[in-house]
């Protein structure tokens, strides 16, 4: 029978993701929410050629991106929840922990996140209806002109 410590280490160990500004563990406060890519210049961005990114948008319109997600962290030392752009960099080593790369989230990487709201709004609803979302309480009905 194996020692109960040699089974054990065979256990995929928690991710260490660190906070961009201290340096410290950040803990997940997120699912994570992957990213995909719709448009060939976003698969040249990350090494594609020119010619592999065209033909895999045209044939499947969007590109999971492995390896790279958005999530949603606490560190302690800020205090705070913080949205990062996290990029798996693997070691080429397979007994070797995989490191990342943790990065604040580009205006436009919102737009290849699925599942997640964007930030700007959505475009097709009229300002009155976002400013009455944002209103708290029942002073909105000051809005609204009634006659007799």
């Amino acid at each position: 029978m194996q020692d109960k410590s040699v089974r054990n280490r065979k256990r995929s160990k928690r991710r260490e993701i660190l906070c961009p500004r201290h340096a410290c563990p950040i803990d997940s406060v997120s699912k994570k929410f992957t990213l995909f890519a719709d448009q060939a210049i976003q698969l040249q961005n990350r090494g594609v050629s020119r010619l592999n990114a065209l033909t895999l948008i045209a044939s499947q319109r969007t590109v999971h991106l492995s390896g790279e997600w958005v999530e949603a962290f606490w560190c302690d030392r800020c205090q705070k929840t913080e949205w990062y752009h996290i990029k798996r960099i693997d070691s080429g080593v397979s007994h070797r922990a995989n490191a990342y790369e943790v990065s604040s989230i580009p205006q436009e990487l919102w737009k290849q996140v699925t599942g997640t709201i964007d930030p700007t709004g959505n475009a097709s609803v009229g300002e009155f209806t976002k400013r009455q979302s944002r209103m708290v309480g029942f002073n909105g009905v000051k809005d609204f002109n009634f006659t007799r």
